[in-house]
């Protein structure tokens, strides 16, 4: 595990310094604070933050978390003495610009552009929070199921081919994530060459 990303603002808090996979690609321009773990070949993208100074955001492995998403977790307070930690397995597909706060995403979950998921919501595996959607707090989607609206509800099960889709995405995100960590490399050291 290592923590110096170039462009990447890493900042412990309360004693808790985030822990990064080295294998893990982390796009410039992301802040990850406090008690964040980011596991092996996950990936979080351009302009996102992952903060955890209340309580834990834990990555799998093989997850990504799209460009400009904001990822933040709850601590404990009455009725809810555990707090909400944000708990992501492995192989999760979150889109663009989302908001995941104080949930679970078991393995294999999906989060659709620009959607919600709020405390201790659960995506279930193999399961699709739809584009825009909001999972509001408490909810819990079963597997493979497709949940769509504000706030969200079941709409149908997911066929086959859709969830092959996602592991397709999965698979995608891996490999882009190898070449953006060259692309930022080469560009970073053309920089500070130049400088």
């Amino acid at each position: 595990m290592t923590v110096s990303r170039p462009g990447v603002n890493i900042i412990p808090i309360h004693g808790k310094t985030p822990q990064i996979h080295d294998s893990a690609f982390i796009a410039p321009g992301c802040t990850i604070i406090g008690d964040v773990t980011i596991g092996a070949d996950s990936s979080v993208w351009y302009n996102c933050v992952l903060r955890a100074d209340v309580s834990r955001i834990e990555i799998g492995e093989r997850s990504n978390v799209q460009d400009g998403s904001v990822l933040h977790c709850d601590p404990p307070r009455p009725g809810d003495p555990d707090g909400s930690p944000l708990i992501i397995g492995d192989d999760v597909l979150i889109g663009h610009m989302a908001m995941v706060h104080g949930c679970r995403i078991e393995d294999r979950g999906f989060v659709g552009l620009g959607a919600i998921a709020m405390n201790n919501a659960v995506i279930g595996s193999d399961a699709m929070l739809a584009a825009g959607a909001m999972l509001t707090e408490g909810k819990v989607m079963g597997a493979h199921e497709l949940w769509a609206g504000r706030p969200a509800k079941p709409l149908k099960g997911l066929s086959d081919t859709a969830i092959a889709g996602m592991r397709l995405g999965v698979a995608h995100y891996v490999e882009n994530a190898r070449a953006h960590r060259t692309a930022v490399e080469a560009a970073l050291g053309e920089g500070a060459a130049a400088g």
